[in-house]
């Protein structure tokens, strides 16, 4: 009888002479890890698809806004107005989450309205302001480097001097931009300083997105703090464009276009995202997210005939490169905390100085 690895799995060739209590356990452990194998496939390929549908989005996205006069403001009032109510809808019919719950401390209040005018209303009008510029692929990539941005913005915040991946993967993002906006010569920009200043103001309002409502989201479930600071920024950002009023010239593949970005680029994707970090973890789920850059780049080279050079290609991979850097060093970190003993983070702060775990009894 063979054990191997931590969990003791049993050799696939169950012995027939065995007592039927272990062939019941062997048989029983296979089967367990089978459907493991299946639900970690499962998780990968959810997390791959919702990469794919929001990488799609950008480039249907192009389409609108550079084939069929489709405004910018018009689809971000739209997307936010109608995904935010979807997700609302989701999570009271399916997460039986209480809407009106993150309304009634003042101080989560305040917090929301900030997230979504600074965060969410940000994060998508410059995202789609840069793909009207440029192409859906530049702009997924430029901003790719907002986690680049919350590593520098976090080492000044603590004073703490970023770690040699971190350092490295500063480098290659800027290194990744220079080639990407350049295409190597370096004296002078291929793409409008348009499209540059939106492609790294989506990179900013992508830290902000990512730091901005932690403490939310970890009071309520994420698809009530994003759905409500949708909601909240389409009323807000109908002042500037009414919803009601469409511009640009409306076919068939017009309508598509913004259903997808609206329903599969918006609601599926998260739901399919959200549904792979609780099967593989959010680690690897982000890992997997970096195929939404390449989808929206082959997309567009294929289907919007952009013109995307091997130089940019080499720049793209310099920027999604530095998500795996600054994962594994996260992931280091982690690993050094997990084995550091209790009273020890306590020291160093990590535990709260008056956690009841301390306290003398």
């Amino acid at each position: 009888m063979c054990f191997t690895q931590q969990n003791c799995v049993y050799s696939h060739k169950i012995n027939e002479k065995a007592p039927v209590v272990y062939r019941n356990f062997a048989s029983v452990n296979q089967s367990s890890h089978r459907n493991m194998d299946r639900s970690v496939v499962k998780g990968f390929m959810m997390a791959i698809i919702a990469a794919i549908f929001w990488g799609f989005s950008g480039s249907f996205g192009q389409f609108l806004f550079q084939q069929r006069g489709v405004s910018v403001e018009w689809m971000i009032t739209v997307r936010m107005l109608a995904a935010g109510a979807l997700l609302l809808l989701y999570a009271f019919f399916v997460q039986k989450e209480n809407l009106l719950a993150i309304f009634r401390p003042k101080k989560d209040c305040i917090a929301l309205l900030t997230f979504a005018i600074f965060g969410m209303v940000t994060v998508q009008y410059t995202y789609f302001a840069a793909i009207q510029h440029s192409n859906a692929g530049t702009a997924t990539v430029l901003q790719y480097s907002g986690p680049v941005m919350i590593a520098i913005f976090l080492a000044v915040k603590y004073k703490k001097l970023p770690g040699l991946k971190t350092t490295l993967a500063i480098g290659m993002a800027i290194l990744g931009t220079l080639l990407l906006v350049t295409h190597g010569n370096f004296g002078q920009l291929a793409i409008s300083r348009t499209a540059l200043f939106f492609g790294l103001a989506s990179a900013v309002a992508l830290a902000v997105y990512t730091l901005q409502p932690t403490r939310l989201l970890h009071r309520y479930k994420s698809s009530l703090v994003i759905g409500w600071a949708m909601v909240t920024g389409g009323v807000l950002f109908s002042f500037i464009h009414t919803p009601w009023q469409a511009d640009g010239q409306w076919d068939l593949y017009a309508v598509l276009s913004a259903v997808f970005i609206v329903v599969f680029g918006t609601l599926v994707a998260f739901t399919l995202y959200m549904a792979s970090v609780k099967i593989i973890g959010g680690q690897m789920t982000s890992l997997l997210a970096s195929a939404e850059p390449l989808a929206a780049a082959l997309l567009s080279v294929y289907w919007l005939h952009t013109s995307f050079l091997l130089i940019d290609w080499i720049g793209s991979l310099c920027i999604i490169s530095t998500v795996f850097l600054l994962s594994t060093a996260t992931a280091k970190k982690d690993a050094v905390n997990a084995t550091t003993p209790k009273r020890t983070l306590w020291r160093r702060r990590v535990i709260p100085l008056r956690s009841s775990r301390w306290k003398r009894k």
